[in-house]
């Protein structure tokens, strides 16, 4: 029961956390525009390209972000602080400062366009890097990974829980890049703002809990040594 529970805590975690900077509905929007002069089967072919290596840059940060930061010399406790922050103040930047946000997503976009030209695999550069799992979900992914448990016995149900959010996701993205011309019609510009800031801001409080679980630790740390 414990097992199965600590799947489904770790999963409740991580998958907002990862959909809010994903966001696959806004990049759906784009993805049309960008992809709307390639035949259908192509678009559709494409959009589950790209959500396969997008499980694969969620997975591998998810997995050894942490282990490889702690290589380094950074303790949990620290990634913990360095990573909360960075997810609270993306969140914070997508809730007040959407545009940006969209207007940087679009930038990223328009260079399939050049990609291609050049005949490179536009599904992994640049629609996956640094369209739909840029560095920003990178950064939300090892700092997941930091929030892991010490328990040996924990370990296990937590990577099943934040691995199983990533696949999850990655199959949103091959979902809504596929039939991106009905979410379009369905949603709109107006609808996909209003999921935007809500996101954003469970975002913003899912990186001010990483934070104080940091801080509580480094506190615990400083205070044990005295």
């Amino acid at each position: 029961m414990e097992f199965w529970s600590g799947i489904t805590a770790t999963f409740l975690i991580a998958f907002p956390a990862l959909f809010s900077i994903v966001n696959p509905l806004g990049g759906a929007l784009i993805y049309s525009q960008v992809t709307a002069s390639r035949p259908e089967a192509e678009r559709r072919s494409l959009a589950w390209r790209v959500a396969f290596y997008s499980a694969i840059v969620m997975l591998v940060s998810l997995l050894i972000g942490a282990t490889l930061m702690s290589f380094f010399g950074v303790s949990i406790d620290a990634l913990r602080v360095a990573g909360g922050a960075v997810v609270a103040v993306s969140g914070w930047r997508m809730l007040y400062n959407p545009q940006e946000t969209e207007d940087r997503k679009q930038d990223h976009a328009q260079q399939t366009q050049k990609a291609a030209a050049w005949g490179s695999d536009v599904a992994f550069f640049p629609l996956t890097m640094p369209f739909t799992t840029g560095p920003g979900t990178i950064s939300v992914a090892i700092a997941l990974s930091a929030t892991r448990p010490s328990s040996v016995e924990m370990l296990v149900p937590f990577y099943a829980g934040v691995c199983s959010a990533a696949l999850v996701l990655a199959l949103l993205i091959g979902v809504c890049y596929a039939y991106a011309e009905r979410i379009v019609e369905l949603l709109g510009p107006a609808r996909t703002r209003i999921l935007t800031r809500l996101s954003a801001f469970l975002l913003l409080c899912i990186g001010v809990q990483v934070l104080i679980t940091g801080v509580q630790g480094a506190l615990v740390t400083v205070l044990a040594k005295h």
